[in-house]
């Protein structure tokens, strides 16, 4: 891995726009980035990249996301972040690793919201984050940012509450429980001491075990993203939730991160440190 890279300064960066690129950009959420830039009047979509294999290599990426053509053709080489300012990785687990590489040969800013990451890529990431100004994230959403935050002080104050974690989602999602309801176990963990690993309970039987967090899945149907944390104490609960009913916005404060992220030093930040 190198140094960070300064940005040539191409037309759109002369412009003022914020070159990005879209890695797994023929997915769900790729085809929601590429909308959601062009809501916008400071980033400008530079390259559109998916696996090798891909069936849509060459099609137009704004044409795949239903925006209309953008004359940025799918590709699948990442010497195309050369032309970048910011890189945004919405692909799949397996290939977190050589995307996190790329951008970190490149010199450039990354957000990883792919879920689901492989065992042992948490020690990547630290080496990465000493070369480039690096966010994961789980979850983009600036209202369950919120959300986690909220989740870290309640779960600190009502120590002595269960605490369980619900969360939906549309039936073709891979990973249970999600991202996001592992973030939200976390927070609720690290405010009491614990660490997650070693008291949360998927599947179970019998009576709760004290001091576990619980995780209840629901996948079905085109389910956009619902999570609820209970705190349940003896004769009342506090019930924390977020219902997102558009990908839009995952999409949305995807490109604020990164826009922020973009002038940041080398380091490995995360979506609440945009908002605190």
């Amino acid at each position: 891995m190198s140094a960070r890279r300064e940005p040539a300064a191409g037309p759109a960066r002369r412009a003022g726009l914020l070159r990005v690129a879209v890695i797994g950009a023929t997915g769900r959420m790729g085809r929601a980035l590429v909308r959601a830039a062009l809501e916008r009047t400071d980033v400008v979509i530079a390259a559109a990249l998916t696996h090798p294999g891909s069936a849509h290599l060459g099609h137009d990426a704004g044409e795949l996301a239903g925006a209309g053509a953008l004359g940025i053709p799918v590709a699948s080489d990442p010497a195309l972040l050369a032309r970048c300012d910011v890189a945004l990785d919405f692909s799949h687990s397996p290939a977190a690793a050589a995307n996190l590489a790329a951008c970190c040969a490149a010199g450039l800013p990354l957000l990883i919201g792919t879920t689901g990451l492989p065992a042992g890529f948490a020690a990547d990431i630290e080496r990465a984050a000493r070369h480039i100004p690096l966010l994961v994230a789980a979850n983009t959403s600036l209202g369950v940012t919120l959300l986690v935050e909220l989740v870290r002080q309640a779960a600190q104050a009502l120590a002595r509450f269960d605490a369980e974690i619900l969360e939906a989602h549309h039936r073709g999602k891979k990973d249970a429980p999600s991202g996001t309801a592992l973030a939200l176990g976390r927070a609720v963990a690290q405010a009491r001491g614990q660490v997650l690993e070693e008291v949360m309970a998927v599947e179970r039987t019998g009576v709760r075990r004290e001091g576990d967090i619980g995780f209840g899945v629901v996948r079905g149907g085109d389910i956009v993203g619902e999570h609820t944390v209970i705190f349940a104490g003896t004769g009342e609960q506090l019930a924390l939730s977020h219902r997102a009913t558009d990908r839009q916005v995952f999409a949305r404060g995807a490109l604020q991160a990164v826009t922020w992220l973009a002038d940041k030093p080398p380091g490995h930040y995360a979506m609440r440190d945009i908002i605190l």
